[in-house]
């Protein structure tokens, strides 16, 4: 990175806002917590083969379809009060505790601040940044719904570079994940990697590496502030 990106894209889930909160949904339903991080895990793999197949479904919607395919390998019935349950889970996910810290002390110091969720809009009602009581750090909160495909297609970073009005190489996404990463990366923004437990570096010189890897936004808050004072963003 050879110079602060003035413009800050952050992904939603798992990196502002705490997945482990469902943990104890799953638990009651298939009797283990990690239950949640293989829903997780084939949530994120579908919605990325909806996007390369071109077949469109919003991510709360997918995330219900998912559900019950666990129940059926699993042998867990997965009754309609089970897929509301999992819709106001994805809805009402604390923020992590270090982020109000760290988004508070980025936008004091100039940064312009945006996500880049899968996660739908919710009609009517707040959104799951809302409901964590992060909605007023940012100048937009984007969905991949706008674009109908996922990330990491190319078309939802250019998006958000065409609705703000920048350059994606003024861009840097933030986010725990590597394929989002990547993804912003492709399409020419920087990157920077959050390790929330159970993500990491993809260590291959064939993708490209992220620019920053922290721990949590305080540490990201700090190298930025540090490297924009050092030079003009």
């Amino acid at each position: 990175m050879t110079a602060a990106p003035s413009v800050l894209v952050f992904d939603v889930n798992e990196t502002l806002i705490d997945i482990d909160a469902m943990a104890p949904l799953f638990e009651q339903l298939f009797g283990d917590s990690r239950a949640m991080r293989e829903w997780f895990g084939q949530l994120v793999m579908y919605s990325m083969t909806a996007a390369l197949s071109g077949c469109y479904v919003d991510f709360f919607t997918l995330g219900q379809g998912v559900l019950r395919m666990l129940g059926e390998i699993h042998g867990v019935r997965i009754a309609d009060p089970d897929l509301d349950r999992i819709n106001g889970a994805m809805l009402t996910m604390p923020a992590h505790p270090d982020v109000a810290d760290g988004l508070a002390a980025l936008r004091d110091n100039g940064f312009r601040l945006a996500t880049l969720t899968n996660s739908p809009p919710n009609p009517g009602g707040a959104s799951p940044l809302q409901g964590a009581g992060l909605g007023g750090y940012f100048e937009r909160q984007f969905s991949v719904d706008a674009r109908r495909t996922y990330k990491p297609a190319r078309d939802v970073y250019d998006y958000v570079c065409r609705e703000l009005d920048v350059s994606p190489a003024d861009c840097m996404m933030v986010a725990a994940h590597v394929w989002d990463t990547v993804g912003a990366q492709s399409a020419g923004f920087s990157a920077a990697l959050i390790t929330r437990p159970g993500n990491a570096p993809l260590p291959l010189d064939e993708l490209p590496q992220p620019a920053l890897v922290v721990d949590d936004l305080r540490e990201l808050a700090r190298q930025l502030i540090t490297g924009a004072a050092a030079g003009p963003r």
